[in-house]
Formats: structure tokens, sequence, C-alpha cells
């Protein structure tokens, strides 16, 4: 299921203008505060969808009976661009263990380019709850190769995708490859994709954006 989350007004729109303004985008410190904060309220939304238990809680007057999460989930994110968001959900789930992979295109046209992910460093992910993110679904072909990866080590239980901006194009191809357990929350959608495979209007390269211009 896809959860847009621009198809209700909120403050999320707020963030994602600013993310978007090509004279804000000159101060990555801002830039990486408003991925930050997309990602903390989409761990809310997700958070209103995980499994909860009730405990007993001792207040200096007497006990308290509170609902908390079952389980924690593990939180993947893709290096390096999805690391402002990884920040945002931790401060959610802060109690969540954390995964990391790596995934980059590499070129062999102008138009054409491959997927490679060298490097995951990750916790038990075998019956987990995922939440992977990554600020951008463009064609959908890193968060498919990612899966891939993945999967190689640990069966999902529950799969949260969460992105900042993302194409029709792409979703329809991620949940073709993700299995129907898979809830994927974004702030936006564009209808473009370039030959490039860059997203218009988008928001430029946000890995670029948060952390500097790779070379």
């Amino acid at each position: 299921m896809v959860h847009n989350l621009s198809q209700q007004d909120s403050l999320l729109g707020n963030y994602m203008a600013e993310l978007r303004d090509i004279e804000i985008q000159h101060d990555p410190v801002r830039f990486r505060l408003n991925m930050e904060r997309i990602a903390e309220i989409m761990g809310y939304e997700i958070s209103k969808s995980l499994p909860y238990k009730t405990i007993s809680v001792e207040t200096p007057l007497g006990v308290s009976s509170d609902r908390v999460l079952q389980e924690q989930p593990v939180l993947i994110t893709i290096l390096r661009a999805g690391l402002a968001m990884h920040t945002g959900l931790m401060r959610c789930f802060d109690r969540a263990e954390s995964a990391f992979v790596s995934a980059y295109r590499k070129h062999l046209t102008p138009e054409e380019f491959e997927i490679y992910v060298e490097y995951l460093a990750a916790p038990n992910l075998d019956g987990r709850i995922w939440i992977i993110s990554d600020p951008m679904l463009a064609t959908g072909n890193s968060m498919n190769t990612v899966f891939d990866a993945l999967i190689k080590v640990g069966i999902p239980k529950k799969i949260f995708l969460v992105t900042a901006l993302s194409t029709h194009q792409a979703l329809a191809k991620v949940r073709a490859h993700f299995p129907p357990n898979t809830d994927i929350f974004t702030a936006a959608i564009d209808d473009e994709l370039t030959a490039q495979s860059y997203i218009v209007p988008g928001l430029g390269d946000a890995g670029d954006l948060a952390f500097g211009v790779k070379v």
C-alpha cells in the first residue's frame, strides 16, 4: 500500500517546499533538518500500524497501565543520502537497532546505469519489522537492489519504506518487486522522470545537498 502524505494538508508541505527551494538548498543544515522532520512525521504515522502491549508503570502516586511497542523495528538506511532521514526515524524509535547499506549508480551511458551494493552491516533481520529509508524513489532500481541484498540475510515480518519524494514509475516497480506485506510512505509524488532518471520538478541530488557534492 502507498501512503501519499501530501494528499492531506499538514506541516509536511512546509518541509517539502523548503527541500525543493533552490535558495534554501544552499543551507545544508536546513536541508538535513527538513529531511529529519519528514522522517519523524512518517515514523509517527508508521507507529500507528505496529503491534503494542500493555505494561504497568509505577508513578510517584500509584501504578499506571500504558500501551508501548511490543517489539522494536530495525531501521535500515541507504547510504549516504538516507542518513538524515535515519536520524529522524531514530528520534521516534530510539531503542531500535540499525542497518546500513551502500548503493550507488554506475553509469554505462548518460542514460543507462546499474546499481551496485558493496556494503551491508546489519543486526539480525530475520522475522523483524523493517523500516527502510531513502529520500528519493526515482526509478526504484536502488531500492529493489537493496532489498535483494537484505533478503539474503533475513526474511522480514513486515516492511515499511520511507521516502521524501517518489515517482509513479518507481512506486509501481517497487510494489511489484517487494512482498505484499510492504507499506510505502512518501511525502510527495512527482510525475516526470528524465532520460537520466532524475525526478522533475524534484529537488536535485539529496545526498549532495545534505552532505556536499561528491566527486
